[in-house]
């Protein structure tokens, strides 16, 4: 099934603001359900950190989805889009290598949005109960592809 997406619209009017608190959202190409798979969800994970460790984000919330992740973070001092791409490109070279595939994993694009600071731990809330909402787990401890700073 091809799903066509407007993905690349989403960079009009996007503005990168060091020290904003970001909710993003990227999706999988095709919504293929690829990071089921826990070692390849892990794949995905060592990005994550991997932006954080280098301080491109402060690192708030996330969770790794069948078909998509979410992240809350607060970017330093770098581009939005810059660290969305390097994080992107970097995990579809891993995940390929260990699928033995070439192909695409993710859709053009992405979703963000700032998000205040008197909001930041719902956001948190919300990421990551993503999985019970889907129905993926019962309780969010039950669930192994999440993280957040206050837990």
């Amino acid at each position: 099934m091809l799903v066509h997406t407007n993905g690349y619209r989403l960079l009009t009017g996007r503005h990168s603001q060091p020290g904003q608190i970001y909710s993003v959202t990227v999706v999988t190409h095709n919504r293929q359900p690829i990071l089921q798979a826990f070692p390849l969800g892990r794949l995905l994970v060592k990005e994550l950190r991997l932006a954080h460790e280098q301080q491109r984000v402060s690192s708030l919330a996330w969770v790794i989805m069948p078909d998509h992740f979410h992240w809350l973070f607060t970017l330093q001092d770098s581009e939005l889009s810059q660290v969305l791409c390097r994080v992107k490109s970097r995990s579809s070279l891993a995940i390929n290598r260990a699928r033995n595939s070439n192909g695409r994993l993710w859709q053009k694009g992405f979703y963000d949005t700032a998000i205040r600071t008197e909001d930041v731990r719902g956001a948190a809330r919300y990421i990551v109960a993503n999985p019970i909402r889907a129905g993926l787990a019962q309780k969010v401890g039950d669930y192994p592809l999440w993280d957040a700073t206050w837990i």
